[in-house]
């Protein structure tokens, strides 16, 4: 796809100007800017939730997969069936946004991979393998990971040839040295990371495929306070549906930490919103997710313990470093507003 630069721009104003005015901002006849795959434990932390309700009304990206992914095991967040668990999470929102049966939805594993030589494919394994390899889909293909990394993994496991026919973009994995310090008490494996750490490390240490890396201390900063949630919670079903399941969560976590005291703080974190910023909102202008901050570095080798190692050989990579939190937040608000709109519209 050719990407429009300013110079190409410079002698055109007047036919984009007419142009503007007699269509929408984004073509309907216009590829899209990627087609993205959404994996993600729907059924655990709600803002996967939010971010998957948030890319279902960018309409700079098609969804052809929404992948149910699996939670911990032995109790806590999930149960044995936490990805059936997940798809069954993420056709109730699709329910709630009256989009149900317009996007396919899959459970992955309902467990980590057991040792790099004992896997099997799931059953999410088949599409991901065959939505990477069609030939007559229009954009790149986007692999949007808010949670473990095992679907990606088994899928390449499984086929290979589809490393260099997607990216990956993923919110999770420690620190990098030079880049950030870790929060206050940190768990020393990044939660998302601890999730699978093996189909992380085939993912970064044998696959080829190219890494958009999220890492704990830039999705920490997606801060979203409960005054903003409480006015969220007012615009119409969908907000409603999104502040409820953000609500419950303070209930979910006594439940699995029954003797944990918890800050009295103002803001939860939306940390899988990265997901759409750097998939969806580029800029108009060779077209990037220009307003958040990255650095590129060869992909490190990485540890058992979530630590890196560097390797110079390595394919090159983006870690990000910051996330435009007020673009990310100003879009996705307007945007839940537009769709309560659109759905108080309906006829029940």
């Amino acid at each position: 796809m050719t990407v429009l630069s300013r110079r190409q721009f410079a002698g055109s104003t007047l036919a984009l100007a007419l142009a503007i005015l007699a269509r929408p901002a984004l073509a309907a006849d216009a590829p899209p800017l990627a087609r993205v795959i959404c994996d993600n434990d729907w059924s655990g932390d709600p803002d996967g939730l939010v971010q998957l309700a948030h890319h279902l009304l960018s309409p700079a990206v098609d969804i052809p997969l929404i992948v149910g992914s699996h939670l911990p095991g032995g109790g806590g967040w999930g149960s044995a069936t936490s990805a059936t668990d997940a798809a069954n999470e993420a056709n109730a929102l699709l329910r709630v946004m009256r989009r149900e049966g317009n996007v396919p939805v899959v459970a992955g594993a309902e467990t980590k991979i057991a040792a790099r030589d004992d896997w099997q494919p799931s059953p999410a394994t088949a599409a991901i393998v065959a939505e990477a390899m069609r030939e007559d889909a229009a954009g790149p293909l986007v692999y949007c990971a808010g949670a473990s990394l095992t679907e990606l993994a088994l899928a390449w496991l499984a086929e290979p040839r589809i490393g260099p026919r997607l990216r990956l973009i993923w919110i999770g994995g420690n620190e990098h040295p030079g880049l950030a310090l870790p929060p206050p008490d940190p768990d020393p494996v990044e939660f998302n990371l601890g999730l699978d750490v093996i189909a992380a490390q085939v993912v970064f240490n044998e696959s080829d495929i190219e890494i958009w890396q999220v890492p704990r201390d830039v999705y920490r900063q997606l801060l979203f306070s409960y005054a903003e949630l409480a006015e969220m919670g007012e615009s119409g079903p969908l907000g409603r549906y999104l502040a409820d399941k953000i609500a419950g969560i303070e209930q979910a976590l006594r439940r699995i930490r029954p003797d944990a005291v918890f800050p009295r703080t103002e803001t939860y974190v939306m940390g899988d919103s990265p997901l759409v910023t750097l998939s969806a909102l580029h800029s108009f202008f060779n077209a990037d997710p220009a307003s958040s901050f990255h650095d590129l570095r060869p992909t490190p080798h990485l540890n058992a313990d979530g630590s890196y190692t560097p390797n110079p050989q390595g394919r090159p990579m983006r870690v990000y470093t910051r996330s435009d939190n007020r673009l990310t937040f100003a879009d996705m608000t307007a945007k839940f507003r537009a769709e309560d709109r659109r759905l108080r519209a309906l006829v029940p």
